[in-house]
Formats: structure tokens, C-alpha cells, sequence
């Protein structure tokens, strides 16, 4: 330890030490503020619509929904719905992402009939991960605490208690409110099914989309 000490002062007592000591702090700090505004970027809806082309799509199914255009202007985009909130889990996000830029170089859905067909596969992956983390994200605006029951529907409030007893969460109930309904088992279909017993029948009922609710 001493030793390293003693090489450290001896580097820095050098010509020109002084000057690479500032260099590499500027070098630093450009490259972490390029980062975080990066990553800032990157959160943003022109990002998300506009760095793959398969994305574009899906902007367009956006406009115009609940989420897009209501009463009291407040829009949920992208970053809002499909990302965590909190820096860390964010960055990290990110980072799991990189199978995007993969896909997006193999072509895996550089056409609208092969995105088609993969659309259901892709909206699983999202309700399963929605379903794992309690709707986290729906959660960041949505707060069920702050919901007034005398401004909700008598159906919205059984189903909410209802939901709230069987222990759901908000994706199992509320989904294709962005993005087009892919064909095939919704959300409740799905969990239903991986819940209940090898030998249990298996429930004719269909699951409810409540995308104006």
C-alpha cells in the first residue's frame, strides 16, 4: 500500500501530470453527461418511434387511443408503459434491449407480415412480464389508493374488487389499450391456464379487454 502510495506521489510530482489528471476528469465527465442525456433520449417517444423502423407501426396503432388523446391531456408513451421508472432497473432495461438491436439486425420483424406474425408472441412476452413485476409501470400513474369509486363505474368496481380478492393484477384485465389485440388467449387465459391443475378442465370463458375503463 505504502508502495503504491509512494509510486502515485512520484507520478505526480512528473511534468505534464497535472494536465492528463484534468484531461482524464474532462474526458469523465463529457462521457457520463453524454450517457445520462443518452439515456434520457432514449426514453423519449421520437426515440422509441423513430431508431427501428419496425417501431413505426406501432406508433401509429398509439394515436388516437386512451393513452394517446383524453379528457385531461395526460399521455402515457412508450417509455411510460414498457420500461421501469427508477434509474437503475431503467439502465439495466436498457441494456436487456440489446436482443431488440439483434432482432432488428437479422430482420427478425423488418416486414409488417412478419411483425403479424409474431405479434402474439411479442404481446405474451410483454403480459408475462407485467404480470411477474405487479404492473409496474401501470402503477408508476395509476395509484389504487388514489382511486375515487364514486367517479367509477358500478362494473369497474366490481371487477376491481374482484380482481383485488383473486389476487390479479392490471394487465390481466387491461390490456390491448395501446396497441391491436393479437389473436389468440388474452392474459387471464394464459395465467389461468399455468395456475390450475394438470387435470382440471379447462375454462371455456374468455377474457375481458376493458380498454375504455
Amino acid at each position: 500500500m505504502f508502495k503504491f502510495l509512494k509510486n502515485l506521489r512520484g507520478w505526480g510530482s512528473r511534468p505534464g501530470s497535472l494536465f492528463v489528471l484534468i484531461a482524464g476528469l474532462a474526458i469523465g465527465g463529457v462521457s457520463f453527461a453524454s450517457f445520462g442525456s443518452f439515456m434520457v433520449y432514449a426514453n423519449s417517444e421520437h426515440f422509441c418511434a423513430n431508431a427501428c423502423h419496425e417501431m413505426q407501426p406501432l406508433q401509429k396503432e398509439h394515436k388516437g387511443t386512451i393513452h394517446d388523446v383524453n379528457r385531461s391531456g395526460v399521455r402515457a408513451t412508450c417509455n411510460d408503459c414498457h420500461v421501469p421508472h427508477e434509474y437503475v432497473p431503467n439502465y439495466l432495461a436498457k441494456l436487456g434491449l440489446l436482443s431488440d438491436v439483434w432482432g432488428h439486425w437479422t430482420g427478425s420483424i423488418d416486414t409488417k407480415e412478419k411483425f403479424e406474425a409474431k405479434r402474439f408472441e411479442l404481446a405474451k412476452r410483454v403480459w408475462v412480464y407485467m404480470k411477474a413485476n405487479d404492473s409496474r409501470e401501470c402503477r408508476h400513474c395509476h395509484t389504487t389508493a388514489k382511486m375515487d369509486p364514486d367517479k367509477q363505474t358500478e362494473k369497474a368496481l366490481k371487477r376491481h374488487e374482484k380482481g383485488r380478492l383473486e389476487g390479479q393484477t392490471c394487465i390481466e384485465c387491461h390490456f390491448a389499450i395501446a396497441h391491436t389485440e393479437p389473436d389468440g388467449p388474452g392474459p387471464q387465459e394464459i395465467f389461468s391456464a399455468k395456475a390450475a391443475p394438470a387435470d382440471a378442465p379447462a375454462s371455456a370463458a374468455a377474457p375481458v379487454s376493458t380498454r375504455k375503463e
